[in-house]
């Protein structure tokens, strides 16, 4: 199993940006709480971070070269924008789980509202950076359980 992770603006600024909101946690830190996450699950995972709108579309875009078995996406303020975004998550075909770091939902009233959300499985929000781990056993867990039933 192949995941991609995806953050999108902003992200690389995690650790210094507003950490009373984002907390302390680089996403250097996150990714290496995730590769070892993985390593446990047994699966590889890819990162992929832009603070380009049309960078991500493409990354997406590009599966399955490599192939993906699933997507963690952030996509930090594209959440609330691009219907671009969302169009592609749905294009690919392969599931893909929201992570917001923040409770998108007890935050701006132009926060509230996810586009991208009806293009995943679900969305994990206000966990910290916790929520990237929960994501990603999520989003093994649902592939495992649908790989297995495609094999009966």
């Amino acid at each position: 199993m192949r995941i991609l992770i995806v953050n999108g603006p902003n992200i690389q600024l995690l650790g210094r940006r507003e950490p009373d909101i984002y907390g302390r946690t680089t996403l250097a830190e996150i990714e290496e709480t995730l590769r070892k996450t993985a390593a446990d699950l047994g699966i590889a995972v890819d990162f992929f971070q832009s603070n380009h709108e049309g960078e991500i579309l493409d990354k997406i875009a590009s599966i399955p070269e490599p192939p993906y078995d699933g997507i963690v996406i952030n996509p930090a303020a594209l959440t609330h924008t691009s219907v671009a975004l969302h169009d592609a998550l749905r294009a690919v075909g392969i599931p893909a789980v929201e992570v917001h770091i923040s409770n998108i939902y007890s935050r701006e009233e132009f926060r509230r509202k996810s586009i991208t959300a009806s293009a995943c499985l679900g969305v994990i929000s206000g966990l910290g950076s916790d929520g990237y781990e929960w994501a990603l056993r999520a989003l093994a867990r649902h592939i495992e359980r649908n790989t297995k039933d495609e094999r009966l």
